[in-house]
């Protein structure tokens, strides 16, 4: 049962993740993506059943996950700063390996000083002493990016129980992470080690979705307020958010980071 939990609490936070750059904005934007100079637009299949799916998926995020993320803020910073960059510095194992397939060879480089540095001198990435000796973050790769820069269309968009927004790229990406292409799943889920298990990965993603929810507690509500369709603002967002990353544009995504914890104290 505690594990059933677990697993529904992890996919839903899921959501979140996707969604790190609708913080901060009203949503009203239209979508449109540049492929060989051509516009493109990504179809919304099934934006009836979508539009259900996408309501229960709120309600549970009010009756929950909001509560729950509220919750967390009230923890002491330095432990919500030691929990973001545990989870930052996870994020790498997967990062890495994406800069590589890529053609990002410099960033895997520093990507890689990081993970070894913080793993090591930083206790388990509490501490983020990689960016003490100027190494600092790069941005975050994933499967679905690198399907994008390989040309990979991104299908249709849909919005799946609990998991949220994605398209059939992005959902084909999220797959690789469990055949293979994600170590931290490999050591704890798939191997289930010595030192690790799977209630180590599960707590890992549980945690990286609370602490993004709670950093971003307003600019969530403030998107709700002023957006006339959630639903549009969200998918637009999301798709926006997607293309920004493949084409690595240097955009500030409008969330807190991780030392912005002092400031909501």
């Amino acid at each position: 049962m505690n594990k059933l939990f677990l697993i529904l609490i992890l996919i839903f936070f899921s959501q979140f993740q996707m969604l790190n750059t609708i913080a901060g904005t009203d949503g009203e934007v239209e979508i449109s993506q540049k492929k060989n100079n051509n516009q493109q637009v990504v179809k919304d299949c099934f934006e009836s059943v979508n539009r259900g799916i996408f309501t229960f998926n709120q309600g549970l995020d009010k009756v929950v996950f909001k509560p729950l993320a509220k919750g967390y803020r009230k923890l002491p910073q330095p432990i919500r700063s030691g929990t973001s960059n545990v989870i930052s510095n996870l994020g790498n194992v997967v990062t890495i390996p994406n800069n590589i397939l890529q053609g990002q060879m410099k960033d895997a480089s520093m990507n890689s000083l990081r993970l070894i540095i913080n793993s090591t001198l930083g206790i388990a990435g509490i501490f983020d002493v990689a960016s003490y000796y100027g190494i600092e973050k790069r941005d975050r790769e994933d499967y679905g990016q690198t399907l994008g820069t390989w040309g990979v269309g991104e299908g249709c968009y849909f919005v799946l129980p609990v998991l949220g927004p994605t398209t059939v790229r992005d959902s084909l990406g999220s797959l690789v992470n469990v055949m293979g292409g994600d170590a931290w799943y490999n050591v704890t889920v798939a191997n289930d080690t010595q030192y690790f298990n799977e209630a180590d990965y599960y707590l890992s993603r549980v945690l990286s979705g609370v602490d993004f929810r709670a950093k971003n507690l307003e600019s969530f509500d403030s998107l709700e307020k002023t957006s006339i369709d959630l639903y549009a603002s969200i998918r637009s967002l999301y798709l926006q958010d997607r293309q920004k990353k493949i084409m690595n544009l240097d955009e500030v995504t409008e969330t807190m980071n991780d030392d912005d914890w002092e400031e909501i104290d």
